[in-house]
């Protein structure tokens, strides 16, 4: 049994990115922190209610614990979270720092949150993502991309499926046209508030082929519950297959605009 398998006890989605096992590592000894925490403090509970239930203790004591072992306990609390954020978080963050991928297989997209669903831009055949300007935002360009931009003229937008190939880097530039939302993928242990006006970003890399759901993790109005998409990893070749003929014909219709 693995420090992980708990999370699994817990019904988490199964992982399916590089980096979510460290990820799972460390919310493994969070929850087994937790449950001890939980029947530590349990049998504490039962043995005060015990103790000092009132038949056996009628009048009551104004000078409260002399001792101090709560304080002790405490303390030991303050050093494993410490431990736990100085041993594991930080050098995860400054792993997905430092290692932010800059491969020629990068792929780039680009995820617009609104009320109540997301949209997904995706780089034509150029590979190169379209400019960003909010102020371009309308019903006919969702994504608010620049359409002077000559490297958008084939970029097209994949509503409600989050489309990605297997195996290589993903960046996601994140915003929103109307509200915080927060696009979160669970499977990839990976999420980024969209913040209206803000182009934030996130990345990791799939190693599992599957279809998941994508949530908002942002309470963000009365539809909220409902502002769901599609996450599916696919293989590589079916992935470029997919993009050169979605690509084409975006490329087509902007020509004859």
């Amino acid at each position: 049994m693995s420090v992980s398998d708990i999370n699994t006890w817990f019904g988490i989605t199964e992982n399916a990115s590089e980096h979510g096992g460290l990820v799972d590592h460390m919310l493994g000894f969070v929850h087994w922190f937790m449950l001890a925490l939980f029947v530590g403090w349990s049998i504490y509970l039962v043995l005060a209610f015990t103790k000092f239930r009132q038949s056996k203790s009628p009048n009551a004591d104004y000078h409260g614990v002399r001792g101090h072992a709560s304080t002790h306990i405490e303390i030991g609390v303050v050093v494993v979270e410490a431990i736990l954020l100085l041993g594991f978080a930080f050098p995860l963050w400054s792993r997905q720092a430092d290692d932010f991928p800059t491969s020629p297989d990068t792929v780039k997209i680009r995820a617009m949150g609104e009320k109540f669903l997301w949209n997904f831009q995706y780089p034509g055949n150029d590979l190169m993502l379209s400019t960003w300007n909010p102020k371009a935002i309308a019903p006919t360009n969702v994504t608010g991309r620049d359409l002077m931009d000559p490297n958008g003229k084939d970029d097209f937008v994949n509503p409600g499926t989050m489309k990605l190939p297997v195996g290589r880097p993903i960046i996601v530039d994140v915003s929103s046209k109307d509200v915080i939302h927060n696009l979160a993928l669970v499977p990839m242990r990976a999420a980024q508030d969209a913040i209206p006006g803000v182009k934030a970003h996130m990345w990791f890399k799939p190693v599992k082929t599957g279809t998941w759901d994508i949530i908002c993790g942002q309470l963000c109005g009365p539809g909220h519950a409902q502002m769901k998409a599609v996450l599916e990893v696919v293989e590589d070749k079916e992935f470029d297959e997919w993009a050169k003929e979605q690509s084409a014909t975006a490329a087509a219709k902007s020509a004859a605009q």
